[in-house]
């Protein structure tokens, strides 16, 4: 379990200036970057206690959070 947060940079340190780039001219992409933030945030939140969930919820939050991070793969490979 972790108790970090973590941004797309992070999950993608080889692309961060694809990252920079998807950011300032892709409107789904910030959309795609706002939704992983806020559920990173709520992961977060949860693991360490700030905000205590079910375990259900969580899971399902970590499921978003990796169909977001697919999205986000496949739009950083292209």
């Amino acid at each position: 379990m972790s108790h970090s947060a973590h941004d797309l940079a992070a999950a993608f340190p080889e692309a961060t200036a694809r990252l920079h780039e998807l950011k300032l001219s892709d409107a789904h992409f910030r959309n795609l970057s706002d939704t992983y933030y806020q559920l990173d945030k709520a992961i977060h939140r949860a693991e360490t206690g700030i905000e205590p969930t079910s375990d259900e919820h969580l899971e399902d939050l970590k499921k978003q959070r990796l169909t977001v991070l697919d999205a986000v793969a496949e739009m950083v490979a292209d």
